[in-house]
């Protein structure tokens, strides 16, 4: 059975281990493997706690045949840095990458909404004077180009979901891309 790494945010809700849960399910439905980060079982107290969630995360990557990598922005106007990692990592290693994104406005859009921005020589800075990436992608190129060329294109939906953290439409529509190309027994028999 293909085994598919869950990648995102979502282990820092307050419903980690519930929305966790919900997206091995859907997984299992689809005939795959879940393998959540928050399954990993660490002693938060040790002192080397921060380490041993790494290593379990980079295990967990290792074992796995895929991601699938929750990639609405987080905490500012993209995704969040640890996914962004192990998307690259997965990509590095030539594995199947999947990632949606449930804000389906452009990064150059979200950057405004955190910082000034305008045009100078034909490009846009921010405040600082920095270039804003303007590709009218999801998000910085690096990521929406290692899911096209190692899995499929960025999933995002016409509008964004009412509640951008429980909406798993997304997720399952990665889950369903991943199903097909592993050509999971679930997959076969629904055909």
């Amino acid at each position: 059975m293909t085994t598919v790494y869950l990648a995102g945010p979502d282990v820092f809700r307050p419903d980690a281990l519930d929305i966790g849960r919900r997206k091995v399910e859907l997984c299992t439905r689809h005939g795959l493997i879940g393998l959540y980060p928050l399954d990993n079982a660490i002693d938060r107290a040790a002192k080397d706690a921060s380490l041993a969630i790494f290593r379990g995360n980079e295990n967990m990557m290792i074992e796995a045949d895929a991601i699938i990598a929750n990639l609405t922005p987080f905490r500012g106007p993209g995704a969040d840095a640890g996914t962004v990692y192990e998307l690259g990592f997965m990509a590095g290693r030539g594995k199947l990458c999947l990632g949606y994104s449930n804000d389906p406005s452009s990064y150059a859009d979200r950057v405004r909404e955190f910082t000034d921005v305008n045009t100078h020589d034909a490009r846009l800075v921010d405040a600082m004077g920095l270039t804003v990436e303007d590709f009218g992608l999801s998000d910085n190129l690096m990521m929406i180009h290692a899911l096209d060329l190692h899995g499929c294109a960025l999933v995002v939906p016409r509008q964004a979901p009412a509640d951008i953290w429980r909406d798993l439409a997304g997720f399952e529509s990665c889950v369903r891309m991943a199903a097909e190309r592993s050509g999971s027994p679930r997959m076969r028999a629904s055909s």
